[in-house]
């Protein structure tokens, strides 16, 4: 072995952890690290500082970079690999942090195939105003980043900051249903929704976009795959992806060894779907949180948009409880509108003026908010908690 190469393996490939909100520090930042070729943990603004300590020593944390300080962490922690760029942390559907690691070379690919699904002549200005420490949020500055656009990136989501961005020039946004309710979707050339169950009606410059972290998010524009991915529906309905986006692996702790992407390069989502003759891909719910009550198979996400036309339901979420009976109850727990009162056998009745009987609440139970992600998916895992 040569002196250099010699030289290049000795190199230790830390992970450094970004304590920062989104601005002009955490951009400069960003660019500092991946210069000197370390990766990078986003940390979520929002979390309390214990359990951001917690986190930070169970995804490997080498140094910690803040608004005041650059300190060490755990220098002992695993090494990253040579082309890895980026871990952030999800839970799933369990509530158990993974860090999924992303390359240099899965962020290239996801922001080149994303731009170019874009098909936009005029210039583009992003706006980030996601959490950077979710693949919605950072997918819009790596986007930026290699696809050479302009970038505008707020602290956190703020009606007045995203209009005022609008007349600053930003084109193009990525939102969740919950954001997108807030604004004038039409100042926006161009609109990636995602996180959450798409609304009825979507506005004509939206895109419903699927895909999860260890996708590097969405990559499958309006039911239909980008350039390059692959889409396939095993044997027992999961929906599997292939594309060079997907992430190289977990990191942390107490992750699971196992990757979800099998030895034919194919990442096991976890959704059941269908596709079309066309080609288009349709998610039903996740695997784990199908209902099956009295023999019969409910989605709860069905159950849900049927009960938020019920003019007394503000926000619902549905899932199956253990029932010696029935093997699992429809369970809808349901935050209501003011001065409201709710009537099970009304809800029931209200359900099954569009789904069969069986799928109708056997059970409501009424909260004053419901437990969801910070890109609005609702923490199923969590409904029983709250009861």
């Amino acid at each position: 072995m040569s002196h250099a190469k010699h030289l290049y393996a000795l190199i230790v490939r830390e992970l450094v952890a970004l304590d920062l909100p989104g601005g002009a520090t955490f951009l400069n930042e960003l660019r500092r690290t991946w210069d000197a070729g370390d990766a990078v943990f986003v940390v979520d603004q929002r979390l309390p500082q214990l359990a951001k300590h917690t986190l930070l020593l169970e995804m490997g944390v080498h140094h910690v970079v803040s608004a005041s300080s650059r300190v060490q962490l755990h220098p002992n922690a695993e090494p990253m690999e040579n082309d890895d760029a980026l871990v952030l942390a999800t839970s799933g559907s369990t509530g158990t942090p993974k860090g999924v690691v992303h390359t240099h070379t899965s962020l290239s690919a996801a922001s080149l195939i994303t731009g170019a699904a874009l098909h936009d002549d005029k210039p583009i200005h992003w706006l980030a105003c996601l959490p950077l420490s979710h693949i919605g949020g950072f997918g819009v500055v790596s986007r930026a980043i290699h696809n050479n656009t302009d970038l505008t990136v707020l602290p956190t989501f703020d009606t007045e900051a995203v209009v005022e961005a609008t007349r600053n020039g930003c084109t193009h946004v990525a939102l969740v249903v919950t954001a997108l309710q807030r604004i004038d979707p039409s100042s926006f050339t161009r609109i990636l929704l995602g996180g959450s169950a798409m609304p009825s009606q979507l506005p004509p410059n939206a895109v419903a976009t699927y895909g999860l972290t260890e996708s590097c998010g969405g990559i499958v524009y309006n039911g239909f795959p980008l350039a390059g991915v692959e889409l396939r529906i095993a044997n027992d309905g999961e929906v599997l992806m292939r594309s060079q986006t997907l992430m190289r692996g977990y990191r942390g702790v107490s992750s699971v060894s196992v990757s979800s992407i099998d030895a034919e390069g194919w990442l096991h989502t976890g959704d059941l779907g269908t596709l079309s003759n066309e080609g288009r891909l349709f998610i039903h719910g996740r695997r784990g949180d199908l209902i099956i009550s009295g023999g019969e198979n409910i989605w709860p996400e069905n159950v849900e948009a049927a009960l938020r036309t019920h003019p007394s339901v503000a926000d619902v979420a549905v899932a199956g409880v253990d029932d010696t009976e029935w093997g699992q109850r429809v369970t809808a727990w349901v935050v209501p509108t003011e001065n409201t009162s709710l009537s099970v056998s009304e809800l029931r009745d209200h359900v099954a003026t569009t789904l069969p009987r069986y799928c109708a609440p056997r059970e409501v139970i009424v909260v004053d908010a419901l437990p969801r992600t910070a890109l609005g998916k609702i923490q199923r895992h969590l409904l029983n908690k709250n009861t």
